[in-house]
């Protein structure tokens, strides 16, 4: 399985600021993200670089969950403190999971030759990552707001 995820992540990693400048470009035309709409693009796209830069880190990490834990509550504190609706930074979050898998699947030819298993565990392993990503930013927006309200 490693061959396929360092084949992927290194994808990932090498071209992150085209896949962070794809999804931005989705994002801010995006009509369920109008929050992002007028943010400007390089802006934008610097909340996706960091993920895909780092996505090796969080892969291949002894403790993921730390990382991701770590990762999704600055990404959560970040939109918060921009005013980003909740289900906008979801929503994004999402979309930043489908340009990872967009642009894996316009890689096809590199990754050709692989096992099903391991393209299999690959995605799965990225959806646990997506996943518990949500679950940390809705988590993050519960208690911002309730230091906000002074609860």
């Amino acid at each position: 399985m490693k061959a396929f995820v360092d084949k992927l992540i290194d994808l990932t990693r090498y071209h992150s600021e085209q896949i962070s400048k794809d999804w931005a470009k989705v994002i801010r035309t995006n009509s369920r993200t109008p929050s992002y709409h007028s943010i400007p693009e390089d802006i934008c796209a610097l909340q996706a670089r960091g993920f895909y830069k780092n996505l090796r880190q969080i892969f291949f990490s002894d403790k993921p969950y730390k990382e991701i834990h770590e990762y999704f509550s600055r990404y959560a504190k970040a939109r918060y403190d921009e005013n980003i609706p909740l289900h906008e930074a979801v929503y994004a979050l999402i979309m930043m999971r489908r340009q990872l898998w967009l642009f894996a699947d316009f890689q096809g030819p590199f990754l050709t030759g692989l096992n099903k298993d391991q393209v299999v565990d690959t995605i799965n392993r990225t959806i646990r990552i997506f996943d518990h990503g949500i679950y940390i930013i809705i988590q993050k927006y519960g208690e911002l707001s309730q230091e906000r309200q002074g609860i």
